[in-house]
């Protein structure tokens, strides 16, 4: 069901309905309260709120001499929401058999004129003789609304006044313009497909009463993903401004919230976008096209991709305007228009602004779309708070389109206005509180199952009451779009709440001490009984008791060490996954030091374990040297090759251990938290450059056991050949495992390369 939010006609007692193609402005009482009075203004409200046809005996008058009248315009009201709004089509031959008011004399001319302008506008090709039947008496007058296109008629001025919109039709000539079909119309504004006769070019034309100027900004805004504005023009003796633009022929977002809302979810798909476009065209005669690049990518895309593909283009729209000062204030569905190829374009600037707004009356900017509007635009819009249209940035557009998003990609708004229907003080209040709340769980649980983690937190984000939490810019929203478009980059930064990468997460500390630790323990325990079968063994028990001391004397001074210093230079990445958990909100600075911190971690700790490695090298040689008095060369050079042996150990598997864990589970947490840089990209290929090495050095392992066989006697192999061969048993096991993790490495790495460079999603997993 689709819910709009009403603005009022400064008349209540004629009050029109607003389509949803319209951008309207309020125009307040003097105490700021709006109140429906008249049956028409409480119809249109009831419309508003609930989306379905209200019962028409219940606003009719008791007087009989009363009924028909109000009953003829309670039918026009009824007649444009179920044509134009809610796809609840009624033909005026319905209404005749169920009120017998209307049989007591023909129906006036203009109600059945507006059932055809209605049906034509809906794309249904419609013939002045389908009415002859049903309406003989009035036939003339539909014929007349159906001259051909080529019999022009050009407005004329009417001296004082103002042309009325409804006076305006297809087939007419206006200024330098044939209107040739209507794409849309509102309360106060009407939008032509019109062939501009200077130029001879199709363009669309949007009418609306002179009152007030428009931004020039808007014509200067040139980029792919807003409606091209070429210029206007006014006309001071209709009082008619000329807004003539881009010609964007595949309809708008609001036809596809419609289909959305009518197909199931399993069943929504990029095709359902494409298929409501091509039904478009076909509705103008366009051709749809056959060699586009862009329809079979959007083809292939899941409906949660889809709406992150159009959210993505929006989000760079919205960046461009913002960086020329222009807001738009009024995000909502029909103000999205899409190419035949499925590029959504972002129109109707008209109550856009540019930056220099101190100072504003409320009356002065109210407009837009109450339910699209931001907690800060709707207090802007109350005179009785303290929020003025100053406040306002591209943050607050960036909330209009998650809301927008949020409604295209499960079928209803992420709040619930139906009891804060209206825009008296008391409803701009309710709105405000439900916005303040957040999303809800209810709103929450009708999100697509297949709706990606990632998608759902940058929407989220984008709802935030505070604009602090949200993307600052269209182009940080733009990137968050990106990834989530990307199926393995999504996974890594937003892993599925049960997955194994969320749950540990929260282990960062013990993990990363254990991936260090366990190779290093295997490769002393090795080393210990190595060394003590060839060279400690042969020594005096005095000696040996004296080694056994040095060792332990060093142990307890290196390990302390290492680790502390490990600890010093992993302060960030251990600390801040707590910290992002919490809700803790960090500055960039802090982010980058963070993930540069994070990816260096595993060389910094192997590279003290190198270190330590090297220390007992030199140590324990000079040790037992001291303690036997005398060690022959060769006892040095099998303890020499055995701590190369368990360097490349201590060294290889503990970078791959440490360094798959912190990619796929530490580092992609800090990257939704702020925009990132080239340079986060030249240290991800770095790192992917780095375990190619270490990987050859894991490689080694079982060569170097091998290879140091050679060098022992038959007596010596005989005492070591059961550790020799569970090395290299153990090593070719092991370099299995750290290949099959290299290998799922490189694809992390390229896919978390393209988040920080900003390169296009791929497709591949």
């Amino acid at each position: 069901m689709t819910k709009r939010t009403i603005r009022p006609a400064p008349d209540p007692t004629v009050a029109a309905p607003s389509s949803p193609d319209s951008t309207v402005t309020a125009q307040p009482s003097p105490d700021s309260t709006v109140v429906a009075q008249s049956p028409v203004a409480r119809f249109t409200a009831k419309w508003e709120a609930t989306g379905t046809p209200p019962n028409l005996p219940d606003y009719l008058p008791e007087r009989a001499d009363q009924r028909r009248d109000a009953l003829i315009e309670l039918i026009a009201v009824d007649l444009r929401y179920r044509w134009l709004d809610f796809d609840k089509p009624k033909r005026l031959a319905a209404y005749r058999e169920e009120f017998p008011e209307l049989k007591s004399e023909p129906l006036p001319p203009a109600l059945i004129q507006e059932e055809f302008r209605l049906r034509r506008q809906t794309g249904l090709t419609v013939e002045a003789s389908d009415y002859s039947r049903d309406f003989p008496e009035e036939s003339q007058v539909i014929e007349q609304s159906q001259r051909p296109i080529d019999e022009k008629s050009t407005l004329i001025a009417k001296p004082a006044a103002e042309t009325a919109l409804d006076d305006i039709d297809v087939g007419q000539r206006v200024d330098d313009f044939d209107l040739l079909m209507g794409l849309g119309r509102g309360a106060f504004a009407r939008v032509f497909l019109a062939r501009q006769l200077s130029m001879q070019r199709l363009v669309a034309v949007k009418m609306s009463h002179d009152h007030g100027t428009e931004p020039q900004t808007l014509a200067q805004l040139d980029h792919d993903y807003i409606v091209r504005v070429f210029d206007q023009r006014v006309l001071d003796e209709h009082k008619l401004k000329l807004l003539y633009m881009q010609y964007v022929p595949g309809g708008t977002l609001l036809g596809v919230l419609r289909r959305v809302q009518a197909t199931p979810p399993e069943d929504r798909s990029g095709q359902l976008l494409l298929d409501v476009i091509d039904e478009s065209l076909e509705a103008k005669g366009e051709i749809r096209p056959s060699d586009s690049s862009v329809r079979p990518e959007i083809a292939s895309l899941s409906w949660p991709e889809t709406v992150a593909w159009l959210g993505r283009r929006l989000a760079e729209a919205l960046d461009y305007a913002g960086k020329h000062g222009v807001l738009h204030r009024d995000i909502k569905p029909a103000n999205v228009l899409l190419t035949a190829d499925g590029v959504p374009k972002l129109a109707d600037f008209n109550i856009s602004f540019s930056d220099a707004v101190a100072g504003t009356s409320p009356v002065a900017y109210f407009g837009g779309s109450l339910a699209y509007m931001s907690p800060e635009q709707l207090e802007a819009c109350h005179p009785g708070l303290p929020g003025t249209a100053s406040d306002l940035d591209t943050r607050s557009d960036i909330f209009g389109l998650g809301v927008m998003l949020w409604e295209l990609l499960t079928g209803s708004r992420p709040f619930d206005d139906s009891s804060a229907s209206g825009q008296s003080e008391k409803s701009l209040e309710r709105m405000l509180d439900i916005r303040e709340r957040g999303v809800g769980p209810e709103a929450q649980a009708t999100l697509p199952p297949d709706c990606p983690a990632a998608l759902k937190r940058v929407l989220l984000t984008c709802l935030s009451p505070d604009p602090d939490r949200r993307w600052s810019t269209g182009a940080e929203l733009a990137q968050q779009f990106e990834l989530c478009l990307d199926p393995r980059a999504r996974d890594l930064v937003d892993p599925p709440p049960r997955s194994w990468r969320m749950r540990l997460r929260r282990y960062v500390i013990p993990i990363t001490v254990a991936a260090m630790l366990v190779p290093n323990v295997l490769a002393g325990v090795y080393n210990y009984h190595h060394n003590k079968s060839l060279i400690v063994s042969n020594l005096s028990l005095e000696a040996q008791q004296k080694f056994e001391g040095v060792q332990s004397v060093m142990n307890g001074i290196l390990y302390p060490i290492g680790i502390a210093v490990v600890v010093y230079l992993s302060r960030y990445p251990m600390r801040m996954p707590r910290g992002l958990r919490k809700g803790r909100i960090y500055d960039k600075q802090t982010l980058a030091k963070a993930r540069s911190d994070t990816l260096l971690l595993a060389d910094r700790a192997v590279l003290i374990i190198f270190s330590a490695w090297l220390l007992a090298g030199i140590t324990y040689p000079i040790s037992l040297q001291i303690v036997a008095g005398h060690l022959p060369a060769g006892a040095i050079i099998h303890f020499i090759g055995s701590l190369v042996v368990c360097g490349a150990i201590a060294v290889a598997y503990p970078f791959f251990l440490v360094t798959f864990y912190l990619v796929r589970c530490i580092y992609p947490m800090m990257l939704p938290q702020g925009i990132t840089s080239s340079d986060d990209a030249r240290k991800l290929r770095g790192l992917s450059r780095r375990s190619v090495r270490y990987l050859a050095l894991a490689a080694s392992v079982p060569l170097i056991g091998v290879a140091g066989v050679t060098f022992l006697s038959p007596d010596e192999i005989t005492s070591v050949i059961v550790a020799v061969r569970l090395l290299c048993v153990g090593a070719i096991a092991a370099f299995i495992v750290v290949y099959w993790l290299f290998r799922l490495l490189e694809k992390d790495l390229r896919a978390l390369e393209r988040v920080v460079s900003h390169e296009p999603a791929t497709r591949s997993a």
